[in-house]
């Protein structure tokens, strides 16, 4: 595409060469001739004046003289728009030879149906989707308009519920199903537990990294994104915008309103309700609080020693009362 071309698309300003071919995107310092790099950070500016890229998005042109460029406020998201323009995740719509499609699925003309994916029984996929091999989308589920699955990605299998008896555990009955809305990613191996009864959702524009569980009757709302190997337990609730790092856990249950950021590893007891703010730590608690602890944490082994002076010390002092009260007594 032509420099300008990819302006409009940005809604950026063109300054230079407007005509220049653009075939690849690039970072700074592997950049040649025919690719397009960005630059949003003053540190970099000397990396991006020394760039072989054909064309620079940058926050401000003045900084770079002589350079083609397209001046957008937002430098690394033009550049994502960009990648997006040059680099299309659309397939050819086709359904692969190797998959299985059960005959009451409801596929979208549009779609891409990748190597040996499974659709079950009244299954609807909607307008281009992509599915990449082995997906397996269980019997009664939804997916949206522009969802993307990546390899082995499971939606609909049973949640895990049971209830304990004498003889040990009765399959509690799993008969919901999971509504996939449109624009959501999932990334590799990612696995969503169809409804005990109800369902289990997964809102608008979602994004889910690989290895992410997340079980029955879980209502998770829009342009939420989850980090990888996240296990959300049954009934959880997380609200729009809600940002999760990578290996966080979560007790059945649990709420996370909307603005909340939990960092990675973090674990969220059953039935709490996470608040708008950072959260990070075990079990899950306000940043500041969390940095507070950690420091304490790291000053134990020098607290132990402290500890041990000062025991010393007392038992020095003890030792020298009891002389002077037996001198005393003499």
């Amino acid at each position: 595409m032509r420099v300008h071309e990819l302006a409009e698309i940005v809604k950026g300003r063109v300054v230079g060469h407007a005509e220049t071919r653009i075939e690849r995107i690039a970072d700074l310092d592997h950049a040649r001739e025919g690719d397009i790099a960005y630059v949003d950070n003053e540190k970099f500016f000397e990396s991006a004046l020394a760039s072989k890229a054909s064309c620079l998005i940058v926050p401000n042109r003045d900084q770079f003289p002589g350079r083609t460029l397209i001046e957008v406020s937002n430098p690394k998201l033009a550049f994502a728009l960009i990648g997006a323009a040059l680099y299309p995740t659309d397939r050819e719509p086709s359904i692969h030879p190797t998959a299985v499609v059960a005959a009451t699925a409801d596929i979208a003309l549009t779609a891409y149906i990748g190597p040996h994916v499974t659709i079950g029984e009244y299954v609807t996929v909607g307008s281009h989707c992509v599915l990449h091999p082995n997906v397996v989308l269980y019997d009664g589920v939804t997916i949206g308009n522009r969802v993307i699955l990546h390899a082995g990605v499971c939606i609909g299998a049973d949640g895990f519920g049971y209830v304990r008896h004498e003889l040990g555990y009765q399959k509690f009955p799993q008969i919901g199903t999971v509504v996939i809305e449109d624009d959501v990613e999932m990334g590799a191996y990612t696995c969503v537990d169809r409804a005990a009864l109800g369902r289990t959702r997964i809102g608008r524009g979602t994004k889910l990294d690989n290895m992410v569980h997340v079980g029955h009757n879980c209502d998770i709302g829009e342009r939420v994104v989850i980090a990888a190997q996240t296990g959300i337990s049954g009934s959880v609730v997380i609200e729009d915008d809600v940002v999760i790092g990578g290996q966080v856990g979560f007790g059945d249950h649990t709420r996370v309103q909307k603005g909340a950021i939990i960092g990675s590893k973090a674990g969220i007891l059953p039935g709490k309700i996470v608040r708008p703010g950072v959260w990070w730590g075990i079990p899950v608690q306000p940043l500041d609080q969390y940095k507070r602890m950690n420091a304490h944490m790291n000053r134990l082994p020098q607290m132990r020693e402290e500890i041990k002076r000062l025991q010393e010390q007392v038992e020095e002092l003890r030792q020298k009362l009891d002389a002077d009260d037996a001198d005393d007594a003499d």
